[in-house]
């Protein structure tokens, strides 16, 4: 089964090795059939401190790193 991977903005680069992406996502409602925006944020594991707040980038599933974190930064040669 693939890895999922997600596109989001950095929101917090405070963490050491660590950076907390906001990731959006649009649907229509199945009642009001409005356009609704919902946004979760990852702890993603980011080696080499490269990406600061406001960066998009891209995120891939992997193993547990620590308690809250499932998600490594794609650099962008992993991404093509």
């Amino acid at each position: 089964m693939p890895k999922r991977v997600l596109q989001g903005t950095v929101v917090s680069d405070k963490n050491e090795k660590t950076v907390v992406v906001k990731v959006e996502r649009r649907f229509t409602h199945p009642v009001m059939k409005k356009t609704v925006r919902m946004s979760k944020k990852y702890k993603a594991h980011d080696e080499n401190n490269a990406y600061k707040v406001g960066d998009t980038v891209l995120i891939q599933e992997s193993k547990p790193i620590s308690k809250d974190k499932r998600w490594v930064v794609l650099s962008p040669e992993q991404a093509q």
